[in-house]
């Protein structure tokens, strides 16, 4: 019996940098709607997945390393209007209310 390889059969070479756009490193893209409107949808896994976010749908924190949605008006949207969501609570957004209300002292991410 022959040892086990470590190393992938052909393909392309797993140690070759990511494209400087990084279409490799966000998921991939597709359109919903709702409310009337088409909606982007992307995608981010737990690497790509940086900073601290604010989910509209539950008002909570999404911390860093954790997979989520980033979703934005298909047209007509800009850089700031996209919003970072939970993969559960962009699925369940029909059955939530309309707005959670903030209290005071709560940080708006």
């Amino acid at each position: 019996m022959s040892p086990r390889r470590n190393r992938p059969r052909g393909g392309a070479d797993p140690h070759a940098p990511l494209p400087r756009d990084g279409g490799e490193r966000y998921g991939l893209e597709r359109t919903d709607s709702w409310q009337g409107e088409d909606w982007a949808v992307r995608t981010i896994g737990g690497g790509a997945a940086a900073k601290h976010y604010r989910c509209p749908g539950c008002d909570q924190e999404i911390p860093p390393g954790v997979p989520h949605l980033v979703v934005w008006p298909r047209f007509g949207g800009g850089v700031e209007d996209r919003r970072h969501w939970h993969k559960a609570c962009w699925n369940a957004r029909d059955r939530r209310s309309a707005r959670l209300q903030r209290s005071r002292n709560a940080p708006r991410y």
